[in-house]
């Protein structure tokens, strides 16, 4: 971090505009409500491709790329990142229009049924092997939702399960292949990365830091800290936190801030998502505050994943400014009579983006 600033009263963290490489701006009246947030915060985002229909060819990509631009002001220069969504149909030459477009990011693997409009995910990673070695050639990075959707599988033992029945074997086939295991909430993720670095990555949602499995029952059921993959006991929590403060390269900051409108959450069968966008970087101020480790900030938010992704730092700078008292949360943005519920940390939290 190149700059933070103490003043007798106030505590100012200067550092290299953030970004968010993983991210969920969906569509249409809720794009519009949530987009705000990123721009304000975000100089870049890594942008999800699991709409309601799948951004599966570059002319998707770039048409919804299109979209999210024409809501930006005039003066802002955020960029969208876009990023394919892999289906057992996806042609290998399809790697090689989008690596000429200049467009693409990345493509995105969702196991069938793994999470929000996953349904026309992979079922069986043998049938993208062709797509995985064009991959490897054009050198466009994977990201993955690191989770193995089964009847036998505990909820909770997915994402273990996905890394030594998939990620491994993809390791085997394809060792020259950038990947990024997503949205990473278990020791195993952790070691595992650290041990295929630097051709496997790993980001780090703001959520995960703060949430362990017994937070989502916690005097009763809480549908706004429900989401995939879904919060793991508390010695994984820790072991997250240790990677994400610790200045590690592999690993890198990806909100996975995931909007569901009221409606939605609160149901007999809600919707998995926590939308965190509007209080990323003020929260992720206070953890790296209160386990003394300021320093490790603006790597994890904002050189790791550049430099993974091949990408220059963002010359903006974003200063964080600390408050006597703690900052409120900020309300959700509404859509028609609905609404859509910031994540609250469940602690104070004395930083604000200025």
């Amino acid at each position: 971090m190149e700059a933070t600033i103490t003043t007798d009263t106030t505590q100012v963290i200067d550092l290299h505009r953030p970004d968010d490489f993983h991210l969920h701006l969906r569509e249409g009246a809720l794009l519009q409500a949530v987009l705000p947030a990123t721009v304000k915060h975000f100089a870049r985002a890594l942008v999800m491709p699991n709409l309601m229909t799948p951004i599966k060819t570059v002319k998707d990509a770039i048409a919804y790329r299109n979209q999210i631009q024409q809501l930006l002001p005039s003066d802002c220069d955020f960029q969208p990142l876009m990023t394919l969504y892999l289906t057992e149909e996806t042609d290998p030459q399809l790697i090689k229009q989008a690596v000429s477009s200049g467009v693409i990011q990345a493509v995105k693997l969702y196991p069938k049924g793994a999470t929000t409009n996953s349904s026309s995910g992979v079922r069986d990673i043998k049938h993208v092997r062709s797509v995985l070695d064009e991959m490897e050639a054009q050198q466009l990075p994977l990201c993955v939702h690191g989770e193995i959707v089964a009847p036998e599988i505990d909820v909770f033992d997915r994402e273990s399960a996905f890394i030594d029945q998939v990620l491994l074997r993809i390791r085997k086939w394809n060792p020259g292949l950038r990947i990024v295991l997503e949205h990473i909430t278990t020791q195993e993720a952790v070691d595992v990365v650290r041990d295929q670095f630097p051709f496997v990555a790993a980001t780090i949602t703001v959520h995960h830091l703060i949430l362990n499995r017994s937070h989502i029952f916690d005097d009763g059921l809480h549908p706004h800290r429900f989401c995939f993959p879904v919060a793991k006991r508390e010695k994984h929590r820790l072991k997250i936190l240790q990677a994400a403060t610790g200045g590690e390269r592999c690993f890198f900051l990806g909100t996975d801030s995931a909007p569901h409108l009221e409606k939605h959450k609160l149901q007999p069968c809600g919707c998995a998502g926590i939308y965190s966008a509007p209080m990323a970087l003020p929260c992720l101020a206070q953890i790296f505050e209160d386990h003394d480790l300021l320093g490790n900030l603006e790597m994890f938010t904002s050189e790791w994943g550049a430099e993974f992704y091949r990408l220059p730092k963002n010359p903006q700078r974003c200063r964080l400014i600390k408050s006597a008292q703690p900052v409120p949360l900020p309300s959700g943005p509404s859509i028609g009579n609905d609404r859509v519920e910031v994540f609250d940390p469940g602690f104070p939290i004395y930083w604000r983006v200025d």
